[in-house]
């Protein structure tokens, strides 16, 4: 009798630690996602504000030119780099 009450006590442990582990294993899950969720808006701010630097250069670079007439040029250089990209593309 004693060994099947002992077994029965190891079988609802068991039953316990599995229970217990199972919420953790859920909870982690959960955690994962989150994490993940994360990442994924963190990413798209990273390259929102990569696009923003890269916008500020430029407009800094056309800025600081030492005349409006260097800043005519460069924005007339950019510009003439646009239109050839785009005829690249519709070739």
């Amino acid at each position: 009798m004693q060994v099947l009450d002992d077994f029965s006590r190891n079988v609802h442990l068991l039953l316990e630690r599995y229970q217990a582990l199972q919420q953790e294993n859920a909870s982690l899950r959960e955690d994962i996602e989150r994490q993940r969720q994360e990442l994924i808006r963190t990413h798209s701010e990273l390259l929102a504000l990569q696009q923003q630097n890269k916008r500020l250069a430029t407009a800094s670079a056309l800025t600081s030119a030492e005349s409006s007439e260097e800043a005519l040029k460069r924005l007339n250089a950019l510009i003439a780099q646009v239109d050839r990209a785009i005829n690249a593309l519709k070739k």
